[in-house]
């Protein structure tokens, strides 16, 4: 049975949360003379703090995924929302976390920042989780579990059993990364969080939202979880441009589901053209805006691409893709060019 008052730090539930100006007066605005948080009076659009709680982009992202506010955390960028877990979750130099390399690079930078160890249970051939294994390796000490799902660098979904095995058998927190989910056929697993307190599910405005210069990332689990994220993030984590940018773009949910159906049709018809490459020997299935391709020398194709103008990512140093290269989905004019260069190198 999960327990989250075993999983808290103790410094974190003896904490007294910072309260600032704009969390202390929650009333209505309007015609509001506001003179509490030693803000410059003079309006230019930027002079008042922001929303600490960013209200109004929660409100559309709950009406868009279907999730109440209550259960929405938002960070700056997804690695924000990753550190706050570790903060919350994790005792330095006495817990540690486990990963499934090949992943997302940044779950072991905050772990080496916040002192935390390392467990990494490498995928298996099809890079799927090794259930058992990852069961095995865990211990008293193992707090967080990262499944990047699509995974990146890899771009395939995990099986929907193993995961859930996963969630139901790890004594910890299970955060699920799906910073690609709106390139997959697969259900989200923001629709399962009822059923699972120890779930968190991280997704993010950079991808398919095409927002990445905006930084916002999303936390979605029970408002137990929460309610201790929202206690030790600073204050105003989120900047009002972000905010303004972050609603007009959801206001506009048609335009990104048409660029999310543009880029698969691009996806697919890259992976057909990539076919025809004789020095690719295999292509990967993918879930996300990016094909992995294995290569006969990754580095030397590399290195010619660059030549050529074309900026691609050498992913030959992760665990199980020597020789690979992934290319990201780019306009038809990229792709085009892209293609046309492979071929002439």
């Amino acid at each position: 049975m999960f327990n989250l008052e075993n999983i808290i730090r103790p410094t974190i539930k003896a904490l007294k949360p910072y309260s600032s100006a704009r969390d202390e007066f929650q009333g209505n605005s309007d015609d509001m003379v506001f003179l509490d948080a030693n803000e410059n009076p003079f309006e230019n659009g930027v002079n008042r703090y922001p929303d600490p709680q960013q209200r109004t982009v929660k409100s559309l992202l709950s009406k868009i995924k279907g999730i109440p506010q209550e259960n929405i955390l938002l960070g700056n960028g997804s690695d924000e929302v990753l550190d706050l877990i570790f903060r919350a979750f994790c005792e330095p130099n006495q817990d540690n976390i486990i990963t499934l390399p090949p992943t997302y690079g940044m779950y072991s930078v905050l772990a080496n920042i916040n002192a935390i160890d390392i467990i990494s249970v490498q995928l298996d051939g099809s890079f799927q989780p090794k259930v058992d294994e990852i069961l095995k390796e865990a211990n008293s000490n193992s707090k967080v579990l990262f499944l990047c799902s699509p995974n990146n660098p890899t771009g395939n979904s995990f099986e929907a059993k193993s995961i859930e095995r996963l969630i139901k058998e790890f004594k910890g927190i299970v955060v699920i990364d799906e910073a690609y989910i709106d390139f997959s056929n697969d259900e989200s697993w923001i629709s399962r969080l009822n059923e699972f307190p120890n779930l968190v599910v991280i997704q993010t405005l950079s991808k398919a939202f095409g927002m990445a210069g905006i930084r916002l990332g999303i936390c979605f689990a029970s408002q137990d979880i929460i309610s201790i994220l929202n206690r030790i993030k600073p204050p105003y984590n989120v900047n009002e441009l972000t905010q303004q940018k972050a609603i007009s773009q959801l206001e506009q949910f048609e335009q990104t589901q048409q660029q999310v159906k543009e880029i698969l049709e691009e996806r697919n018809a890259l992976v057909t053209k990539l076919k025809s490459v004789n020095y690719i020997s295999k292509i990967y299935p993918s879930d996300a805006n990016f094909v992995l391709a294995k290569v006969d020398d990754a580095t030397k194709r590399y290195n010619q691409l660059i030549e050529k103008g074309i900026v691609i990512r050498n992913r030959t140093t992760q665990p199980g893709c020597e020789n690979c290269l992934r290319f990201t989905i780019g306009t038809p004019r990229e792709n085009r060019i892209l293609i046309d260069t492979l071929k002439s190198i």
